[in-house]
């Protein structure tokens, strides 16, 4: 077997997709990805993206320290003198940690019960205590002033700004971190305005020369197409329904699509907007506003200008690095699938035994965390906590995603391994409860998938056989 994908190598992106021959799926080889159509697959999860109630979700300023999160990691899994690994219950792991070191006011409440739509950002509940908010508050302005002190300086040093980013990113310097990290800012402070004045400019100039193009015989469907799947992002949400947000992603959408012919517009991509467009106008709305309602039309043209274009090249940016997700037949989902399966059965062959003892096919629920970057499973605030990490990696987006999505899948095993047929494991692993999640639960599962990445990136036989598929 090729281990090529646990080796460090120096090509972050993998080849080019070709068209691949269309096998339809036998029940009688247990559905063994390689005789399985995926064609087949898309064409019976249509309603996949279909519309539904979506609840805005505020980001926590709650993050952990680098050496926290590493401390945490190492924790997840004890090993024994005789050379065997046991797993921790992270829940265990965090609720010991919050009797040690959060102060119980008697202000607990029973949580709000919200709305969960399958396959939609909701609501995020907060809630820490009165004691944790304090000391998270003193870590965030030490925080702030650390990273302004890199960002603000004549050379940004990004290998410390990797480091300081990896645990979290206060949403006052998210917008300068985050261009910095994706590199559509330069590392020095004299080349940054002409830079983005040239970068903005230059989007705009796109949008002069092709938006014009939209209604013609050859573009009109991937148009078509945009401009229905824009409205279902966030029906609910006053601020994703005002016409002037709504044309700000018509554009972004349609503009990458024209310039990247071998995959065009797909399903699923305008969600990957959602999280730059909101990082780039929090840095332009009034601090106190809610911006759940606020009225994007009251900022001023240069201020929305920015926000579109900036947003523009950071997606740009994202997809360049997955791009083979989104070609012909979407080989690079098909990859990434293929091993997380691999993975899991080497960290955990009795949950890998249970999914495909009741015929439950790793395509059938991890094609939506690959395809929207877990972004249909997770309150739109964590969805932005867990960028700050994947932006602060190599190659985050492209490679360490499978490790979050492992780390997602062995989060749920107990409620995985209490469903007895396929129908409750599938009605599970597509609406996972994670509608009272926020920073807490994200650091602590990037902190495991970064004990999965540490401990089989380089060691694909290190903790167990390789089981027949």
């Amino acid at each position: 077997m090729d281990h090529s994908f646990w080796r460090k190598t120096e090509q972050p992106l993998p080849g080019r997709a070709s068209p691949k021959k269309q096998i339809t799926v036998n029940k009688r080889n247990n559905g063994n990805p390689e005789d399985s159509s995926f064609k087949n697959y898309q064409d019976s999860v249509v309603d996949v993206w279909n519309t539904g109630d979506d609840d805005f979700c505020i980001v926590s300023d709650f993050k952990m320290s680098k050496e926290e999160i590493q401390n945490t990691a190492r924790s997840v899994i004890n090993e024994h003198k005789d050379g065997t690994y046991e797993k921790k219950n992270p829940v265990a792991l965090e609720q010991s940690k919050e009797e040690n070191t959060v102060i119980d006011s008697g202000l607990n409440k029973v949580p709000e019960v919200s709305r969960s739509v399958p396959g939609r950002p909701h609501l995020n509940k907060r809630r820490s205590q009165p004691g944790s908010r304090i000391l998270a508050l003193d870590n965030t302005i030490a925080k702030v002033e650390k990273l302004q002190a890199l960002i603000n300086g004549p050379n940004t040093n990004l290998e410390e700004l990797r480091a300081l980013s990896w645990s979290g990113v206060p949403s006052s310097v998210r917008p300068d971190t985050w261009r910095l990290l994706s590199g559509y800012l330069p590392a020095n402070t004299d080349r940054r305005e002409p830079t983005m004045k040239r970068k903005r400019e230059e989007y705009w100039a796109f949008v002069e020369k092709y938006f014009s193009t939209r209604l013609d015989a050859s573009h009109q469907d991937i148009f078509r197409q945009i401009h229905i799947d824009i409205p279902r992002m966030s029906p609910l949400i006053s601020l994703f329904q005002q016409a002037v947000v709504q044309e700000m992603f018509e554009r972004i959408l349609y503009i990458w699509a024209i310039r990247h012919p071998a995959s065009g517009y797909v399903q699923g991509i305008n969600d990957l907007v959602t999280p730059f467009f909101l990082v780039f106008l929090q840095e332009f709305a009034p601090k106190a506003s809610d911006i759940e309602n606020f009225d994007v039309s009251s900022l001023s043209s240069d201020s929305l200008q920015i926000i579109e274009a900036d947003a523009f090249w950071l997606l740009s940016w994202l997809l360049d690095g997955i791009q083979d997700n989104y070609t012909f037949a979407q080989p690079g989902i098909q990859s990434k699938i293929k091993l997380l399966k691999d993975l899991i059965q080497r960290v955990d062959v009795q949950l890998h035994t249970h999914l495909t003892k009741n015929e439950v096919d790793y395509l059938q629920f991890s094609f939506r965390w690959m395809n929207n970057l877990l972004m249909r499973e997770l309150p739109l605030g964590c969805t932005i906590r867990l960028w700050d990490t994947c932006l602060s990696e190599e190659y985050g987006f492209a490679r360490f995603h499978l490790y979050v999505c492992a780390a997602f899948l062995l989060r749920w095993r107990k409620e995985i391994m209490r469903e007895a047929d396929f129908q409750g494991l599938l009605m599970l692993l597509q609406n996972l409860p994670t509608h009272f999640w926020d920073d807490r639960e994200i650091s602590l599962l990037v902190a495991e998938a970064y004990q999965l990445k540490y401990m089989f990136a380089d060691a694909p036989n290190h903790l167990g056989p390789l089981l027949p598929s």
